[in-house]
């Protein structure tokens, strides 16, 4: 429980002070149903990694921590060997020490799209729901957010986090393992962010009320997530599977999802940007050597998915809080 002492005594100075009525015993808890499996080997390989002398950092354009002469070759190795049983990592790209670990997505093209469109986070207190393992959260902290909170519950991504934050113990960065529906209404965020995670909801106008339950009045909501072409009354409802996912509940139109917004008592709504997804984007590296987005795609006709549906589109809208 040592890697989140740091996070409660950074919240009991600032506005999140009143989480630690519950925040405290749901990790607690979290933590007694962990030690076990895979977790436990994780925590076992983080307690190995080696101290090392970090002299520089980059937050903007990259996320680099150290360069390659501060460490030995066989340091180098051994760094590389450690965070290679972290696989598969899927968001970043990351460099340790000259190490570049390759994530299957390139999720600075995803920055570099939205930066631009969204409120300016210098000194800002920033939620990131749905973190994975926490690229984003350090490219808020490289624009000069104030304090950085992540949340996603997977074991995998919360180690990959923590080994990241091995060589960069920052303490106003932190991510927690917990879903959004455990998180009380806070209304403490100045801007919350949401990537990849609408479509994975079974209701998304609950999921869209707790959003907008995390934030300040005024405060900005950034959504990235799948679309379809369409007009406001086009969603689609996957079978089965949609790209071989299992969990995709609902893709709307643009146009659909400001409405939902509308509904749920967003104002100030704009779509900064939509995208289709690249194979260049998301690929097979060797730090993800499992099946990427090129086998998710119809054989012969790659503007589909395997299962006929229209190819991965992502769109990024803003909207504000009254």
């Amino acid at each position: 429980m040592k890697y989140f002492n740091q996070f409660y005594s950074a919240i009991a100075q600032n506005d999140l002070s009143h989480w630690l009525d519950t925040v405290p015993a749901q990790l607690s808890q979290w933590y007694k149903e962990s030690l076990h499996g895979e977790f436990k080997q994780w925590q076992s390989t983080l307690h190995h990694l080696p101290k090392t002398e970090v002299n520089n950092i980059e937050l903007s354009g990259t996320v680099s921590f150290g360069r390659g002469e501060d460490i030995s070759e066989g340091q180098k190795q051994q760094i590389s060997r450690l965070l290679m049983k972290f696989k598969p990592w899927r968001k970043g790209p990351f460099h340790i020490h000259d190490i570049h670990i390759d994530t299957e997505w390139r999720s600075d093209w995803k920055w570099d799209r939205l930066i631009e469109h969204i409120s300016p986070l210098k000194g800002r207190t920033v939620l990131d729901i749905g973190c994975g393992s926490g690229y984003h959260l350090w490219r808020m902290l490289g624009e000069q957010a104030k304090f950085v909170v992540g949340i996603d519950p997977s074991q995998l991504f919360l180690s990959q986090f923590w080994a990241i934050k091995h060589f960069n113990p920052d303490p106003n960065i932190h991510l927690l393992p917990l879903g959004v529906e455990q998180l009380p209404p806070l209304k403490a965020f100045d801007t919350v962010f949401s990537m990849g995670v609408l479509y994975h909801r079974r209701s998304p106008m609950d999921f869209l009320m707790q959003l907008k339950d995390q934030l300040k009045p005024g405060g900005e909501l950034v959504l990235e997530t799948l679309v379809i072409e369409g007009d406001e009354n086009t969603v689609l409802v996957p079978g089965d599977r949609y790209a071989q996912m299992r969990n995709v509940w609902f893709i709307p139109s643009t146009a659909a999802l400001t409405v939902w917004l509308k509904k749920v008592g967003f104002k100030n709504i704009r779509v900064a940007n939509v995208d289709q997804t690249s194979l260049e984007e998301q690929r097979e590296t060797p730090w993800m050597d499992s099946k990427s987005l090129d086998s998710f795609l119809h054989p012969q006709d790659k503007t589909k998915t395997v299962e006929g549906y229209p190819a991965p589109l992502r769109a990024i809208i803003l909207a504000d809080r009254p």
